[in-house]
C-alpha cells in the first residue's frame, strides 16, 4: 500500500467484522443526544411508552430518554462506507458519526449522494500528485475512492459528452476548504485538458501555448489571494470575497481560455481589523524586506487609501 492509498481507501476486512456485527445485534445498540460529543452510543434495555432505559456503550451509565430522541445505529458492515446516501439508517447521529470514523482514519472525502463533503485536515497529504490525477482520469465515480478529482473528471466528462456547461459549486464555512479545492478542481482540469492536447497534438508551439495558458490559470490564484484574503480568528488565509471562476473549453476539450468574476470584497478590512485578526495579504507583503525604517505609521497610512 502506498502513503496515498491509506488516504484513501477503506481495510474492508477491519470493517467487516463478524464479531462486530454479533455485538451489534445483541445489545440493540442505537445513539442518544450528549451534551459533550453530540450524540453517544448506548445499548437499548427496556421501553416503557415513551420513555427508553438506555445503558451509555462508554461509561456504563444507564440514562432515561425521550424515544423521540433515540436514533438508529447503523449495521458495523456500514462502518466508514464512501457514500452515506448507502446508509440504511440515514439519520444526523450515523451521518455525523461517519464522518468522524473517515476522518480519524484520515478519509477527508465522503460523498453523500449527488454532493461531496469534505473535512479539512489542516495538514497536507499525498493525494494531489500528477499520479493521483492519472488515476482519476477518465474514470466513473463509483470506480474510485471519494476525491475532488472524481467530482472534477465527472463534470469535465459530461461537459464532453452532453456538450454542455457544467458547474462545481465550493461551499461552506470560514476555514472549510473551499479556496484550497477550488485551486485542486483548476489543477486537476488543467492537467487533463494539457494531457489530452500533448496526447493529439505533436506540433510543439501550440503544445507549449496550451502550457503556458494554463499555467497562467493556475498562477492567477495568488494573485487574488494576496489582495482578496486576509487572516481572520478562524482562519490564516480566509478569503474575504467571493469569486465566480469561468473556464472555457474549445469542442476538442482543450483550455482556451477563462476568466474570474470578483465580488463582495470586505473592504472595510483595510482600514479597521478585530482581534487578532489582519488587513489583506497585499500590505504585508510590500512592506516584506522594507527593514526598520518604516514605522507602524507608514503602514496605517497605506491601509488608510487602499
Amino acid at each position: 500500500m502506498s502513503d496515498a492509498d491509506k488516504f484513501l481507501y477503506v481495510d474492508r476486512d477491519l470493517v467487516n467484522n463478524p464479531l462486530a456485527q454479533a455485538d451489534w445485534a445483541s445489545k440493540k445498540l442505537v445513539w442518544v443526544p450528549s451534551e459533550r460529543s453530540g450524540f453517544e452510543a448506548g445499548s437499548l434495555k427496556e421501553e416503557s411508552g415513551d420513555e427508553c432505559l438506555v445503558e451509555l456503550v462508554d461509561s456504563g451509565k444507564k440514562i432515561k430518554v425521550n424515544k423521540d430522541d433515540i436514533q438508529k445505529m447503523n449495521p458495523p458492515k456500514f462502518s466508514k462506507v464512501e457514500d452515506m446516501a448507502e446508509l440504511t439508517c440515514l439519520n444526523e447521529a450515523s451521518v455525523l458519526h461517519n464522518l468522524k470514523e473517515r476522518y480519524y482514519s484520515g478519509l477527508i472525502y465522503t460523498y453523500s449522494g449527488l454532493f461531496c463533503v469534505v473535512i479539512n485536515p489542516y495538514k497536507n497529504l499525498p493525494i494531489y500528485s500528477e499520479e493521483i490525477v492519472e488515476m482519476y482520469k477518465g474514470k466513473k465515480r463509483h470506480e474510485m475512492p471519494p476525491h475532488i478529482y472524481a467530482i472534477t473528471d465527472t463534470a469535465y466528462r459530461s461537459m464532453m459528452q452532453d456538450r454542455e456547461d457544467q458547474s462545481i459549486l465550493c461551499t461552506g464555512e470560514s476555514g472549510a476548504g473551499k479556496t484550497e479545492n477550488t485551486k485542486k478542481v483548476i489543477q486537476y482540469l488543467a492537467h487533463v485538458a494539457s494531457a489530452f492536447k500533448t496526447k493529439k497534438d505533436q506540433v510543439s508551439s501550440s503544445t507549449l501555448l496550451i502550457g503556458e495558458l494554463e499555467k497562467q490559470l493556475l498562477q492567477a490564484n495568488p494573485m487574488l489571494e494576496a489582495f482578496g484574503n486576509a487572516k481572520t480568528v478562524k482562519n490564516d488565509n480566509s478569503s474575504r470575497f467571493g469569486k465566480f471562476i469561468r473556464i472555457n473549453f474549445d469542442v476538442n476539450g482543450y483550455i482556451v481560455g477563462a476568466n474570474i468574476e470578483t465580488y463582495l470584497l470586505e473592504k472595510s478590512r483595510a482600514i479597521r481589523q478585530a482581534k487578532n485578526e489582519r488587513t489583506f495579504h497585499i500590505f504585508y507583503y510590500m512592506l516584506t524586506g522594507a527593514g526598520d525604517k518604516i514605522s507602524d505609521w507608514s503602514f496605517n497610512y497605506m491601509a488608510c487609501h487602499f
